[in-house]
Parts: C-alpha cells; structure tokens; sequence
C-alpha cells in the first residue's frame, strides 16, 4: 500500500459528507551526511527523503476547493542500524474545513504508516519519531491566522494534542502483530523549564477520559538501552559516544543550533588566537627555498594536522558535556523559555522478529514507484510559503487552485518560461551565454558550520540511479487521489446543552442573600 491510499483510508472514516483531494509528493532518497555531523569517521550512511502533504476539502459537488491542512515531514534511512527517524517540521491548517477537521486523522495515518511494519516502506527494524512542538499561529499557510475560523491552539494544548496523537498511535501498534514481529514501543517527552509533575500536570488527562495503558516516560531517550540509537553500529568500538552522536541534527531545530554552539565555543570568551605559521624554509647555499614539489607535501600535512587537531578539540568539547547536562542547559535556552512552554517528544518502535528476515539487495537510492525529485517539492513549497495566503475563502480558494494546477503541470512535465537573453546572441553566429538556473530555496537553519572544523563530509560518489521522470500517468496513480465522504455526521447537542439559539446554555449562579429580620 502506497502512503498516498494509507491515508485516503483514514479519511473514509470521518462524519460527514465532504470530499477530499489529496496530493503526497515524496522525494526519491538521496545521501545526507548532515544527520550527525560531529560523530567520527565512519560516519553511518545516510539517505533521505523529502515529504510533503497537502489535503483540500470540497464541501459540496458546487463548492469550491480549499486547502485545508498540510504536512512537511523529513525521512532518514540508515542502513547499518537498521533504523529510520521521521522527523515532523510543520503541521498547518487553514480552519476552513467542516468539522471535525480532518488535520489529526492525517498526521496519525502519517505516523502509522511509517511506525507499522506491514505499511512502512523501508526495511528497518527500528523506527524513530522525532518533532519539536511550538506554538505559532501559522507555519505552511501564510496569513491563515488572519481567517475567523482558524483557532491556533495555545502552547500547552498543542503539547498536549501531540501527546495525544502520539499515544492514540502507541495503542494501535499494540494491537499489531506482523508475522510473528513483536512490537515495542518506547515514548519520552520533555518540556524545558518545567518539572515531571509540572509537565504531567499541565498535559493531564481531560476529565472523565479513560486510562491510558501507553506508558510515558518524562526525560530523553538518549541513555537507555532497550532500543539501539540510529547512528550507533556496533562498528563503533571504544571510548563512550558523545552528544554529537547521539543527537540527530534537524533543520530549524533548537537541539541542533544548541550542539552547533557547544562545538564551535573553544575558549571561555569564544575567541581564540591565529595558529602560529610554520617559518618558510630557505636554502642559504643556493638563495632560493627548497623545490616546490617539498613545499607542497609540507603544506599538506600541515593542514592535514590542522584538521585532525580542530576536529579532536571539537570532540573534545563535546565530551565535555553530558546527555543529562545537554537537557538541563537546554531549558535555560532562549528558544525554550521567551513565555511559551515547548516540548519535545520522541516515540520509537522496534519489531524484533524471532527469525531473522532476508533484507532485500536493492540499493538505498534505487528510486520508487511515484517519487519526485526533491526540487519539485522545494519549488512547490516556495510557492506556496511565499506567493500565496489564505485570510478569506476567496483567496484560498483562489490560492487552491492555482497550486493544485502547478502541482499537475510539474508532474506533467511542464516547465517555467524561458529567461530572456539579456546578453543577446553575437551577430552572424548562433552561439549564446547560457542564462544560470534561478531557483529559490525556503527558508531553514544553515548547515553546520564545518568550516572551522576542516572536514566537511561529502559524499562525492554519483548516484547510480537516473532521476525518476514523473508523468501524468505517476501523478494519477501515486500522487493525487480524491475521495468521496458520506457517513452520518457528528451528534447533536441536546437540548439541555445548547440553548434555543444553538450555542451552549451557561448557568448563572446568583448569591442568596439572607432575609434581615424586623427590630
């Protein structure tokens, strides 16, 4: 099953009637070495994979269509572990749906997908979820704060529904049994700045809701051992990893600009002097210094030092904190303290065969049925973050229609206009200057600075593979797909809930006063 008709299937069970048009595009895997940059070589290989939902509603045969929510999630497969790490960017709606909105079913289809060993499409035995839960009024579609009926949830019940979405997901892998695979599920969160009973406290159960057997733990999961960590192999043999192995590094994530500080912070006050140049060698019998081909095998290992000093001082600076140090300082960041609660949560599964399962000798970066390249999904998120909004129905509906019709022409094979020559062809002759590739990236963190650290890990090597070409054939069977709903719709509040005019009665309490008594 492809993950597109995994999550029409969640949506056929929603009241109401309505129908869906969806759009997943995913990105064939390509080599990542930014995942742990600080770990030591062999680093794990890498391969990752772009994802990106888009779900719009129709509320009637003659209404118009409306984005209404989306997904940018990021996928990590590494090999040598047997693991994957699906890390959540952005969840967004426009508040335009009909209720209920259809935003929780997607992302727990989402997540069941990849967590459930009969639906997830990489051979790994251990899966990790990983997402950073902040609080904002938009994140994919702009200006959708503006709409009356987009309600943003506050920073405690948006922590508060991931853990919900979470949990919900733990108890359905509980009753999965694939082959024979045993299941287990582990799930931490941390909310920087608050204690395990102010955290529980805050999240707690809404009243009357039934026990949950899902089991949380308050804390990290970096220092158990039930679940191997994804860029630990048993290749790596000797002293203790260190927080740079450990910690995966994600784009606009507060864990990775915090590692990013502690490795390049060498000295108390940040600076740190020029290294002393090595003197130049002189032949004082024949003037001239020595021959250049000495010179040059001198400069070679002399920056050839230089690399492996900065990189043992970098670890060295690593090592010097903790994983529990790592967390205790993270709750005195900016970024988890500027007057809104943050969290972080964590869920892996493993499935522990008792047999071991032949793994299939297709490469990592051999391309799959219905996968884009990942400029398609850079340009279709451009667009949509910077040349469109969504205050009013008119213009989302405007908005709709103009993405859902790029997204079918790319796939089509269309392409952008030809730039205009500025240079001009030279008179009598057909050649011309080729104009450069304009494309626009989004936004996001900056890699990390290796720069000072001299190694940059780069995996030259070509992919084997040639880049898949999409067709309106593949955006038919892959990546768009509509769905009709009719279910009964949601039940109505009785009479004693809701008042004659439909909203909720409220009950106004006065104070009894007592009766003074005659003289």
């Amino acid at each position: 099953m492809h993950l597109r008709d995994a999550l029409l299937a969640s949506l056929a069970k929603l009241p109401g009637s309505r129908e869906f048009h969806l759009h997943v595009l995913v990105s064939f895997p390509r080599k990542h070495s930014n995942l742990y940059p600080f770990a030591p070589q062999p680093r794990p290989r890498t391969y990752l994979q772009d994802v990106l939902i888009l779900l719009s509603e129709q509320a009637g045969p003659d209404a118009r269509r409306l984005f209404v929510s989306a997904i940018e999630a990021s996928v990590y497969h590494i090999p040598s572990t047997s693991s994957a790490i699906v890390y959540v960017s952005k969840v967004d709606s426009t508040g335009q749906a009909t209720a209920p909105s259809p935003t929780s079913t997607l992302v727990r289809a989402f997540l069941s997908y990849y967590a459930n060993p009969s639906t997830r499409p990489l051979p790994v035995d251990h899966l990790w979820i990983h997402l950073f839960a902040r609080a904002q009024s938009q994140y994919l579609f702009p200006n959708s704060a503006d709409f009356p009926g987009k309600r943003p949830l506050t920073d405690v019940k948006l922590c508060a529904w991931w853990k919900r979405q979470l949990t919900s997901l733990a108890e359905e892998l509980q009753n999965v049994k694939a082959n024979g695979t045993t299941l287990s599920t582990r799930l931490y969160y941390l909310l920087p700045g608050l204690g395990e009973l102010e955290a529980s406290y805050s999240l707690g159960h809404s009243p009357g809701a039934p026990p949950s057997p899902v089991t949380w733990v308050y804390g990290h999961p970096y220092s158990q051992t039930d679940i191997p960590l994804p860029g630990i192999s048993n290749r790596n043999t000797g002293a203790a990893p260190h927080i740079g192995q450990i910690i995966p590094w994600f784009d606009d994530d507060p864990k990775a600009r915090f590692i990013d500080e502690i490795a390049y912070t060498t000295e108390a006050d940040g600076v740190k002097s020029p290294e002393r140049k090595r003197p130049r060698m002189i032949d004082r019998r024949s003037g001239p210094r020595v021959s250049e081909e000495e010179d040059v095998q001198d400069k070679a290992v002399d920056k050839k030092d230089a690399h492996s000093q900065k990189e043992e001082q970098t670890t060295k600076t690593l090592r010097k904190v903790s994983v529990s140090e790592f967390w205790e300082r993270m709750s005195f960041r900016q970024e988890c303290i500027a007057g809104a609660i943050t969290g972080f949560f964590v869920m892996a599964v493993s499935s522990n065969s008792p047999q071991a399962v032949a793994r299939s000798e297709v490469s990592p970066l051999a391309p799959q049925p219905g996968q884009v390249a990942p400029q398609l999904i850079k340009r279709v998120l451009t667009s949509l973050m910077n040349g469109h909004e969504f205050p009013s129905v008119d213009r989302a509906a405007w908005s709709t229609k103009v993405l859902e019709e790029s997204i079918r022409g790319l796939c089509d094979g269309l392409r952008t206009a030809p730039v205009a020559n500025i240079s001009g062809n030279v008179a009598g002759s057909d050649r011309s200057t080729p104009e450069p590739t304009l494309t626009c990236a989004t936004p996001q963190t900056p890699p990390p600075r290796l720069i000072r650290v001299g190694h940059p890990v780069v995996d030259a090597s070509p992919n084997p593979f040639p880049e898949p070409v999409t067709s309106f054939e593949t955006y038919n069977a892959y990546i768009y797909g509509s769905l009709t709903v009719d279910n009964p719709g949601l039940p109505r509040k009785t009479s004693a809930e809701a008042g004659d005019d439909g909203k909720p009665k409220v009950t106004v309490l006065t104070v009894r006063r007592k009766k003074r008594t005659k003289p």
